[in-house]
């Protein structure tokens, strides 16, 4: 089997692109697919016996059954926890997205899935002149948009939607992440998205506090990604 790879976008940052990157992954593993995450760009990160982590990938690292180089996992991981062109510009790195293809393409050859988290929104900048559509699009990658269910998704879904097939990408499906517990009508704001969403929905997350995704991934129908996706190998 072609290993399958899906590039997890979000309307917003602090949606939820990460748990349900994590969801994911346990789905896929419960399915029997060995799954691999990657998070390409990570900006916010500490020192732990003198080893850069950051929170979202060790996630990552945790939710998937197979386990990448740091590395591959995250070429750039910036100390700061500010928009990645100016923590990568502070650092001196530049954020080059040749590099995370081939990382991405040494994750596929270990796994039957790599899922690859983006950083923040689905048009953050990396540098003056690339941002991270330029990376999905380089790396050829449908994507799982991640909804974050709060007042004024609905405009910043639809945006983010004519953003990715604007760039030619495939919208594999979406998520709806209840971050916001007291939105007011958000079943009928769910509706009003599924209709105007050409693709599925691949699940609806309840607020969880804490945060758990072993429990988010109970709300995915997994098999709507890995049906489709193989529809196409």
């Amino acid at each position: 089997m072609t290993a399958l790879s899906l590039f997890i976008a979000g309307t917003d940052t602090e949606i939820g692109k990460t748990l349900v990157s994590c969801a994911l992954l346990h789905g896929f593993a419960r399915a029997g697919l060995r799954a691999a995450a990657m998070k390409p760009i990570a900006s916010g990160a500490i020192e732990r016996d003198g080893v850069l982590h950051n929170e979202d990938a060790d996630q990552l690292d945790a939710a998937a059954n197979v386990a990448l180089p740091p590395e591959i996992r995250t070429p750039f991981m910036m100390r700061e926890p500010i928009a990645p062109h100016i923590a990568a510009a502070r650092e001196s790195i530049a954020l080059d997205i040749g590099r995370i293809v081939a990382a991405h393409e040494t994750a596929s050859a270990r796994a039957d899935i790599v899922v690859v988290e983006g950083v923040g929104g689905f048009r953050v900048p990396l540098d003056d002149t690339h941002d991270t559509a330029d990376l999905a699009l380089a790396l050829k990658l449908p994507v799982v948009l991640v909804v974050g269910m709060r007042l004024g998704c609905i405009s910043h879904a639809l945006l983010t939607v004519e953003a990715i097939t604007a760039r030619g990408l495939t919208l594999a499906g979406w998520v709806a992440n209840r971050v916001d517990p007291n939105m007011l009508y958000p079943d009928e704001n769910i509706a009003t998205l599924k209709k105007r969403i050409d693709a599925p929905l691949i699940g609806v997350i309840p607020h969880l506090a804490p945060p758990d995704a072993a429990r988010a991934a109970d709300h995915l129908d997994i098999g709507l990604l890995t049906h489709s996706l193989h529809q196409k190998d």
